[in-house]
């Protein structure tokens, strides 16, 4: 173990860029690569695979990423771990063998499972988030429950020295906390380097955002080379504090406004940031430049974690059929509105479509302010028609009578596309933690 540990942000979300993480796989020197490539609604999403196929539900990246970058990591060197189990971790470590099998490449996966607390919250039948009532008054159909696990799992996944450790729902800075929990013997109740590991995580768990993705405004906060951005690393030392940084060369920038921004990003209340491994108190926070592209990160501090884990609750939710076309030109807006009436009058008379679950956009006119902002007359709008149904069939009408407006009026519509998914109902709980346990399942390829 050297005087700090080299952590690499491979992905912030599920659908990020690959060729970054190979670049930092490759040239990054990293004791440990994390892939967060998880949401509530990736989440959602990987369940409704589940629901439809056993073997399914985990990252549909996850091939890929591992295809891209275990052919270039030093073996023994960086460890690989990831959250793209989703809704199914065991499946996804299969996965994961079978690609090292492909490659030729001896791989040791540890597959760290617990989060799937649907029996524990049947049992409990906790208050879910949005409705302020108890489960059992939900009248949707309930079918998953994903508990966000801390750190602890991954620690001891470690153990047992595995090239690559994969995770269903664990909250996204634990990540980045369980390797350094791992490296330096961090107590699970020494809250002070707990926070400090959370900062860290916090900071490079959505990647290219630390770099200057979405700092990035043209004028205003201008990033260089945003076409070939570069993602982040963090050496974090063994008292907590730590130098962020980035490859020499990589797009984006990276200073002290890119990490403030990052540090405040998706946060309530600073001071107590609650994470299943300790509340982290980023009020005390500083940066420092310490050079191009490099930055100090000192001053977190934490209390003890909450006593109560969050849940994911998905409900099935039915079926989402959506249909859009555009309208150019003078009235263009008159004309997409005229179009919305249309559909949303044949969606509920003919079709049976309840009326309140029908949506309406306007995209060019203020859509994105729901109506808050005042608008000109634009030259070109683009209606989206969507309404949750129960079944397929009725949510096909959907596109069906956005695209009938083609010959049906109003004039001058065109670039219809209609579509329909599945969906899932995302809500939240909370269970006592003691309700909630990890395991660890090893898998390997020879």
């Amino acid at each position: 173990m050297g005087l700090v540990i080299r952590l690499g942000a491979g992905a912030g979300f599920a659908g990020d860029r690959i060729d970054p993480a190979v670049e930092l796989a490759r040239d990054g020197s990293l004791d440990y690569l994390i892939f967060e490539c998880l949401g509530e609604r990736t989440v959602a999403a990987g369940q409704l695979r589940r629901l439809a196929d056993p073997d399914d539900g985990y990252d549909p990246m996850l091939e890929a990423r591992m295809r891209a970058v275990l052919p270039v990591i030093e073996p023994g060197r960086t460890r690989i771990i990831t959250n793209s189990g989703a809704a199914n971790p065991l499946a996804a470590g299969r996965r994961v063998v079978d690609v090292a099998r492909a490659l030729g490449r001896p791989t040791r996966v540890a597959i760290v499972t617990g989060d799937d607390a649907l029996a524990a919250v049947r049992r409990l039948d906790p208050v879910v988030w949005e409705t302020g009532e108890p489960l059992s008054r939900c009248t949707d159909e309930l079918v998953s429950a994903n508990a966000y696990l801390g750190a602890g799992g991954i620690r001891q996944a470690l153990t047992e020295d595995p090239d690559v450790v994969v995770t269903g729902r664990v909250a996204d800075p634990a990540l980045y906390l369980g390797p350094l929990q791992h490296e330096y013997g961090w107590a699970s109740d020494d809250w002070e380097r707990l926070a400090g590991g959370i900062v860290v995580g916090h900071l490079l768990e959505c990647a290219g955002q630390l770099t200057g993705g979405y700092f990035a405004d043209p004028g205003t906060k201008p990033v260089p080379g945003l076409a070939r951005l570069g993602f982040p690393f963090a050496d974090v030392r063994p008292d907590g504090t730590a130098t962020l940084g980035k490859l020499d060369g990589s797009g984006g920038r990276l200073d002290v406004r890119t990490a403030t921004e990052q540090l405040l990003y998706e946060v309530d209340r600073p001071e107590a940031y609650l994470t299943p491994d300790v509340v982290a108190d980023f009020s005390g926070v500083s940066f420092q430049q310490a050079g191009p592209d490099r930055v100090e990160v000192a001053g977190a501090s934490g209390a003890a974690r909450p006593d109560e884990l969050k849940v994911t609750l998905g409900f099935r939710g039915g079926w989402l059929g959506e249909g859009q076309i555009s309208y150019a030109g003078p009235r263009a807006l008159a004309r997409a509105e005229l179009g919305a009436e249309i559909v949303r009058e044949r969606l509920a008379v003919v079709h049976g479509v309840a009326p309140d679950a029908i949506g309406v956009e306007l995209i060019g006119a203020g859509a994105a302010f729901r109506g808050l902002a005042p608008t000109s007359e634009p030259l070109e709008v683009r209606l989206r028609v969507t309404a949750r149904t129960a079944d397929a069939a009725q949510a096909r009408t959907v596109g069906w009578e956005v695209e009938s407006l083609y010959t049906n009026g109003p004039a001058g519509g065109g670039g219809a596309r209609t579509g329909i998914q599945q969906t899932l109902v995302v809500r939240s709980c909370l269970v006592p933690r003691d309700l909630v346990s990890t395991t660890v399942t090893l898998m390997e390829e020879r």
